[in-house]
């Protein structure tokens, strides 16, 4: 059974991250930007992160593509990992995207899972309680592995938004109110269930605002398609059946499959990202790119 991840969102502070980013690609000879504070990542290793600016084509791998809006940025998947660990999180190596606007504080990681064909026969019957309970236990577990790299860990508080999946779309999403280091945390989570796999997208955004978020969030998510041969409609028996349903990628992908196995190091996982200023970050950017 694969590794499966919580991705938690704590806003900290992004502004470093695509600036200095953006800036050593074209001038790399370009002070790095200091750290808004003397502890923390080091901004340095973004040096080599590639922007692409919308209106684009992402290629999410060989599996899909969204398209990247005027005004947006994309990061593929190698970029996307070195933005990730950069922030001091642990990676899955299934980070296959990263989207953000240029005058919004907020983004979004795509991430792919080829577990299969996940049936939706559970989609009338999510206990979202039980389903809470079984977050919590695997965030005590990735707390663990958190405390011995010296990340900061994670309290569960409730559901922001519960469980619900779209039978037209495929489409399973649900948020996750905790907090960390006294700071309030939103994990907005979207399953696009595939033939062969789940992309797992998150969304990162300051809990204050995520409700003004999520159409503009939905409206960028709408550009996403799988290849061809690849959408859930396109099932083939023979296919590849994913071992769990819908209660199991809301729960971490089988939580009691990986407890068998002792699988527990990567199960839950926190992005450390931030979003202080994102917004007028981004519109330097396109100002210095047009003025180079």
């Amino acid at each position: 059974m694969k590794k499966r991840s919580l991705v938690v969102l704590i806003v900290v502070c992004i502004s470093a991250l695509i600036a200095f980013g953006q800036n050593n690609n074209r001038k790399k000879k370009a002070a790095p930007e200091p750290s808004p504070s003397p502890v923390g990542p080091s901004w340095e290793a973004l040096e080599e992160v590639n922007f692409q600016k919308g209106p684009a084509l992402g290629e999410l791998g060989t599996t899909a593509k969204v398209k990247v809006p005027d005004g947006y940025v994309f990061a593929a998947g190698n970029d996307t990992r070195l933005i990730m660990e950069t922030m001091q999180n642990p990676t899955s190596g299934r980070e296959l995207g990263f989207v953000a606007p240029a005058s919004e504080s907020w983004y979004a990681v795509f991430e792919y899972d080829a577990v299969g064909y996940v049936k939706d026969d559970e989609k009338a019957s999510l206990d979202s309680n039980a389903i809470l309970e079984s977050i919590r236990e695997g965030t005590s577990k990735g707390n663990d592995e958190r405390k011995r790299r010296g990340w900061p860990t994670l309290t569960i508080i409730g559901w922001e938004t519960p469980p619900r999946y779209d039978e037209q779309t495929h489409n399973l999403e649900w948020a996750v109110r905790a907090e960390s280091e006294g700071q309030p945390v939103v994990n907005y989570n979207t399953r696009l269930l595939g033939r062969g796999g789940v992309m797992e997208v998150t969304l990162v955004t300051d809990p204050a605002t995520l409700h003004e978020t999520l159409p503009k969030f939905k409206s960028m998510l709408a550009g996403f398609d799988f290849a061809q041969g690849q959408s859930y409609a396109e099932f083939r028996p023979g296919d590849k059946i994913a071992a769990y349903g819908l209660t199991g990628l809301i729960a971490g992908g089988g939580v009691a499959v990986a407890a068998k196995a002792g699988v527990f190091k990567w199960l839950w996982k926190v992005i450390v990202a931030a979003v202080v200023g994102v917004g007028a970050l981004f519109k330097r950017i396109f100002s210095r790119e047009k003025t180079a």
